[in-house]
Formats: structure tokens, C-alpha cells, sequence
């Protein structure tokens, strides 16, 4: 397939939500702008790439950070941390998470991240799958708990 995969930039912010809501489904659409519009204005710390057909139509979304502090399943820092990845249904299975991923992965060799780690929830066997098929290896298993201790 035929695509280009390069940075969010302003002009994305519509497919660029579009494809978060697809992958975190809810009503936050505001919230997604807002929170796409801070990371455009971190781009030392956090980036946002886009997969186009060469119609431009968006294909696929990666989000990424570079993160200073302690990552699960890691031994150094900074750490290049794949914070999402969606690819359209209809394009799955046509290379286009591996093009994402090469390219958040040379922004991170660039800010000079000595690892490339993700997670994805227990039971999503599909995003298990997907990332090793991206030549990522499980670390380990992790439940969180919780305990409120006021009203």
C-alpha cells in the first residue's frame, strides 16, 4: 500500500480526533482537541504521526512520549513509550501500524531513548498480538488495585 506517514500537525486535528475516538471511544471529542493542541505544543516531549493513503485519507494514528521516569519492563531512561496506535479497519494488515511504528521509533532514537516500551490492557489479545508482530517482547504482568480512603 501506498501511504505517507509523517507528524501531526495543526491541519491534522480533525482526522487526528477522529482516530482517537475510534480508539478510545467516548464523549471527548473537546477534551481530544485540547489534549491534541498540548501535545502539538511539547513536541520535545510528547508527538502525534499520521498514516495517509495517497488520497490523504488518514489510515492510522500513533501516539508517543519520551518519559524520564520509571517504565515497567525497563532498566534505563529516557524510554520511548507508545501511549496509543490505531489503524482503520479497512486498512489493517497492510503495514501501516509498522510504518507508524518505525517512525515514532526514529523520534525516539533522535531523543536519544535507550528503550521503546508500551502496554496494553489483559485482555486485548489483539494489541498483544500487534505488538509483537512489531518485535515488541512482554516484560510482565501487572494488576493494579485501588483502595479510596475518602468520600
Amino acid at each position: 500500500m501506498d501511504m505517507q506517514v509523517r507528524h501531526c500537525e495543526a491541519g491534522d486535528l480533525t482526522d487526528w480526533v477522529d482516530l482517537r475516538l475510534q480508539l478510545w471511544p467516548g464523549d471527548h471529542t473537546e477534551a481530544f482537541f485540547a489534549e491534541a493542541r498540548d501535545i502539538l505544543e511539547q513536541s520535545q516531549r510528547f508527538g502525534a504521526w499520521l498514516a495517509r493513503d495517497e488520497q490523504g485519507r488518514a489510515l492510522g494514528l500513533a501516539e508517543a512520549s519520551v518519559r524520564s521516569d520509571y517504565v515497567n519492563g525497563t532498566e534505563g531512561a529516557p524510554v520511548l513509550f507508545l501511549e496509543g496506535i490505531h489503524v482503520r479497519a479497512d486498512a489493517r494488515r497492510q503495514g501501516v501500524a509498522r510504518a507508524l511504528v518505525s517512525a515514532v521509533e526514529a523520534w525516539g532514537i533522535a531523543r536519544g531513548c535507550v528503550d521503546f516500551a508500551s502496554d496494553a490492557v489483559l485482555d486485548n489479545t489483539v494489541s498483544h498480538a500487534l505488538h509483537r508482530a512489531l518485535g515488541f517482547v512482554e516484560t510482565e504482568r501487572v494488576v493494579y488495585f485501588r483502595k479510596p480512603i475518602r468520600d
